[in-house]
């Protein structure tokens, strides 16, 4: 769960306000148990919640029990280990990390389960509908300076998309804007103010009516591909939020998210030697 910029004064107001059927005391509780990280993995304790001010802009995991949760019949796949990271090429509909009506169904609870991995940790994410490549930290003494690869613009990644042909405009194209949310907390959108999102974008090859995208993100804003895409008049096939939410629960396996993290290309912060990975996964053109 992100944590967006807002006036609340502690983070138990933040949470009492974004889930008004759970009181304090259930949260608290919770927390107590342990069942309540941050992003680095670290237990957010009861005193930090109702005391301290609240911090925008990290993530919260929240591990909880899913009644009649929905098997995901899409398997993860380890492309590469070492003592310290673990990359996995993601299928689409498989979420990162437990949220929602999903805990078992995740890559992350998935790993722990099989692997016996209980200091493991997402390093970044991608969307529950974009498939490809998700990097973890295996152990809390190096985990941090996995993490600042990201938050320091320092992970060259690489997607791949499929959206309608325009002919008209001038390829390549760097697009930035400023992103925020757009009033529904599933949503982005674009609005006036310094840019906070740049994507460099290129074409692959042309298809009939369709064709392939080259994706290269700067920064890492919240659905920053998708909103960019969609600017440009260039829709991602099959994407179930932009233009059109799509009511939860009315997600067709037969059509995924033609939206890829196919490359990560960065240099090891532990070992000092440069890293590439790229996806099996491939996306499907429509016949013309």
């Amino acid at each position: 769960m992100g944590l967006p910029a807002g006036p609340w004064p502690t983070l138990l107001d933040f949470l009492g306000e974004r889930f008004p059927n759970i009181t304090s005391q259930t949260w608290l509780a919770r927390m107590a148990r342990g069942d309540v990280i941050d992003e680095l993995g670290q237990p957010v304790l009861p005193e930090h919640a109702s005391r301290r001010p609240y911090t925008a802009h990290q993530r919260l995991y929240y591990y909880r029990e899913v009644p009649d949760e929905r098997h995901i019949p899409f398997d993860e796949v380890v492309l590469f280990e070492d003592a310290h990271l673990l990359v996995i090429d993601k299928p689409h509909f498989l979420p990162v990390v437990p949220s929602g009506g999903y805990l078992q169904e995740t890559v992350l609870v998935r790993l722990k389960m099989k692997r016996g991995l209980d200091d493991l940790v997402p390093i970044h994410r991608i969307d529950r509908d974009t498939a490809g490549l998700v990097l973890f930290a295996k152990q809390p003494a190096t985990r941090a300076a996995y993490c600042a690869l990201f938050s320091q613009h320092l992970v060259h990644k690489t997607y791949e998309a499929i959206a309608p042909w325009r002919a008209g405009l001038n390829w390549p194209i760097t697009h930035s804007s400023r992103i925020q949310e757009a009033g529904h907390f599933m949503l982005q959108h674009e609005v006036p103010g310094t840019p906070n999102a740049i994507t460099h974008i290129d074409v692959l090859e042309v298809h009939g009516e369709w064709a392939r995208y080259q994706l290269q993100p700067v920064t890492g804003q919240r659905h920053q591909l998708r909103v960019h895409m969609l600017t440009l008049g260039l829709p991602i096939l099959n994407d179930g939020l932009y233009p059109t939410l799509t009511p939860e629960g009315q997600q067709d396996y037969a059509r995924p998210l033609q939206l890829l993290a196919k490359r990560l290309a960065f240099t090891d912060p532990v070992s000092g030697e440069p890293r590439q990975f790229e996806s099996g996964r491939m996306l499907s053109l429509p016949a013309p």
